[in-house]
């Protein structure tokens, strides 16, 4: 077995390897940019290598100072991830080249299959199903636009090396062709070095399946089951489960073993991933096979209870896999949550900043055994299981240099109903502060009626969130128990208020017993009694709901019982209560006397001011180029400027007809949130 392996990557992948090398006795090396120095993934590593700037094609892609670090460092073997260099043949020789283990396929596995188009035309021959498209390589934006009329509207650009996202977009038109595929070649060349695109259609409602493969050397191969993938923006992924709720046995049965086949006839070695489009009817077609480690693998570990990290650096240390496909077990159900440093009251723009605070929920070990290559039995009933993959930290920096990705969230449980109430109950502990995050995003998810029931398409967020994410409107009942949480939590404030120190001689303040509950449109009058076990909160109309807890003020977390059923908040102070958030909601509460409540009621409501003729920066980011100019007459719709942040270009367009009376940045600039970029009359 290797002695010393070189993670050849960054933040929570990179942290990811680290915990199972340490479990192999492997000593570890990281690598770091200048941004990433105080990076955890440097922290967690036995050794760690200065190799360049922030951007990555200046450090993490440039295959010279890799090598380089490999050879001071003296590693045996690279584990690359994913992104940056985990699908780069050239990168793979150069290793091969230095007698250093590629912990990964052959280099002719990657180019075969890497390759989005050679792939496809690979599958094609193999008699697999495909995606209607263009698979040669398109020269020019005319050239987009006649593809794309020929293929059909919609259609997707996708880069050919691409992944994760970057170097995708759909066109519905011969404008949004032409603009889709510049966008996607540049995002193409910054994230891969690689800028060439290709065109297929665009299935309007499909289920995004893939299966995770296993491969040795040896001539075994294996398949792990499936992960249901489709809830995506902008095709990158947001929640995964394994398994499917969709899938039948059969289905996943001839996914599975198609999948292990077309593996096979590349000679691929390594964990990959076969990735299809499956229809309403079951039918499923080819679109893909990432040469990689994805990152959604934690929940198939979940489920199968193997280790594909540590089964990587074993088939690449030339050992045979012992485990057989009547091995692989269904176990249970497993959701993956990734938390993103986006905004998704703004359009989940990216966000940069310090994490002031982050306070992940604890995670918890359960679920499936499957140790010594043996398996060890179900977990117990009712066992629910924790997994947080990470690369930051409280008070690390969340930088504009790469991905958004904060962590990847994942419960298990025996059934998957259980497994999403895990995973609410883990959204709601989940603090984070500092930045904008999708924590909001991801428990409206968890909530939401098409994915509880299983039905969701790939078009789930832009048929159900067509104006944006604008928190959640949260039932009566559901407002009524946090009305009373907060209630019993303003009551035990004004107690340590009344018995502060140093007051007046011969005055005693008292705390009330009757109070007005504001939240969301909703105004509650109560009544709280209590005793040392909690309080009763008694409602205008009669209903009591019982409280109970350990909040003291100051905590940012509340976690309490509100008649005998769990209730987890974030809490933050404001003027006359509380900012609360729970299950996607943002709520401002605010608890009054009788008399606080009804000269409230008549203070005047703040206009916010008018920002209608200007061009605010939606987020941190880099102004790559100004399509306009000073005195230019602009039409709805019209494109304005280009900003990157995050490795993704964002096209701001103009909401109405103006003309541009000042322009206050150019190309190269670095914006902050709401700069004014330009203004107009």
């Amino acid at each position: 077995m290797f002695n010393k392996i070189l993670i050849a990557n960054r933040g929570e992948i990179a942290c990811r390897v680290i915990k199972t090398a340490r479990k192999m006795g492997i000593q570890t090396v990281a690598i770091y940019s200048d941004a990433d120095k105080q990076a955890l993934h440097v922290k967690m590593a036995d050794e760690a290598i200065h190799i360049g700037p922030p951007p990555a094609n200046q450090s993490y892609i440039v295959i010279d100072k890799v090598m380089e670090a490999i050879k001071s460092s003296g590693a045996q073997a690279v584990h690359p991830g994913y992104g940056f260099l985990s699908e780069n043949s050239k990168f793979a020789e150069a290793l091969a080249a230095e007698g250093v283990a590629f912990v990964g396929p052959p280099v002719g596995a990657i180019e075969k299959m890497g390759d989005k188009i050679t792939s496809k035309k690979i599958a094609q021959e193999a008699g697999v199903s495909t995606v209607p498209g263009y698979m040669g390589i398109i020269a020019d934006a005319d050239e987009a636009v006649k593809i794309s009329n020929e293929v059909g509207y919609p259609v997707m650009l996708k880069a050919s090396a691409g992944g994760g996202g970057k170097g995708m977009r759909i066109a519905w038109n011969d404008e949004e062709a032409r603009e889709g595929f510049q966008s996607s070649k540049n995002e193409a060349a910054n994230s891969f070095g690689d800028d060439r695109i290709f065109i297929e259609k665009f299935v309007t409602q499909p289920r995004h399946i893939e299966i995770q493969v296993l491969c040795d050397a040896h001539g075994n191969g294996i398949y792990l089951n499936e992960r249901e993938c489709s809830i995506q923006r902008r095709q990158q992924k947001v929640v995964e489960e394994a398994p499917s709720p969709f899938l039948d046995a059969a289905t996943r049965k001839a996914m599975g073993e198609q999948s292990v086949a077309l593996a096979q006839a590349v000679g691929y070695t390594s964990a990959g991933t076969v990735e299809f489009i499956v229809d309403g009817d079951k039918n499923f077609y080819f679109l893909e096979m990432n040469t990689r480690l994805q990152v959604e693998h934690p929940i198939t570990e979940m489920i199968t209870g193997v280790d594909l990290v540590e089964q990587m650096v074993r088939v690449a240390n030339g050992e045979a896999l012992t485990i057989k496909q009547e091995d692989v077990q269904l176990n249970g159900w497993a959701i993956e949550n990734r938390l993103y440093a986006e905004d998704p009251y703004r359009g989940f723009l990216p966000s940069i900043g310090r994490l002031t605070r982050y306070r992940p929920p604890q995670e918890v070990a359960a679920g499936p055994l499957f140790d010594n290559d043996k398996w060890h039995g179900d977990a117990p009933s009712g066992a629910t299981a924790v997994r947080n993959d990470t690369g930051v930290y409280e008070g690390g920096e969340i930088s504009m240099y790469y991905d958004p990705m904060i962590a990847k969230l994942c419960t298990w449980a025996p059934t998957r109903d259980e497994a999403i109430e895990s995973m609410r109950v883990a959204l709601d502990s989940f603090e984070v502060e500092g930045i904008g995050h999708n924590l909001p995003f991801l428990s409206a998810v968890m909530d939401h009626p098409k994915f509880t029931s299983g039905t969701m398409t790939t078009a789930f967020i832009e048929e159900e969130y067509p104006d944006g994410f604008e928190g959640v409107t949260l039932a009566e009942d559901e407002l009524k128990r946090i009305a009373a949480a907060t209630a019993a939590m303003h009551r035990v404030a004004e107690i340590r208020r009344a018995r502060v120190s140093g007051r007046m001689d011969n005055h005693e303040r008292k705390v009330g017993t009757e109070w007005n509950v504001s939240v969301q449109d909703h105004s509650f009058d109560v009544t709280i009694t209590a005793d040392k076990e909690g309080a009763s909160v008694t409602f205008d109309g009669g209903e009591t709901l019982r409280v109970a807890g350990n909040w003291t003020p100051g905590d940012q977390l509340a976690t309490m019982t509100v008649s005998d059923k769990p209730l987890i908040l974030k809490v933050g102070k404001i003027s006359g209560g509380f900012r609360i958030r729970t299950r996607g909601a943002d709520l401002k509460v605010h608890v009054r006397t009788p008399l606080q409540a009804e000269m409230a009621r008549k203070m005047p409501v703040k206009v916010a001011p008018d920002t209608s003729k200007l061009l605010l920066c939606p987020m941190p980011g880099l102004i790559v180029k100004l399509d306009v100019a000073v005195g230019d007459e602009v039409q709805d719709g019209q494109a304005l400027c280009t900003i990157e942040a995050m490795k993704m270009e964002n096209i701001l367009r103009a909401e109405r007809k103006g003309i541009v009376t000042k322009i206050n940045a150019g190309a190269g600039d670095s914006l902050a949130v709401d700069d004014v970029i330009m203004e107009f009359e």
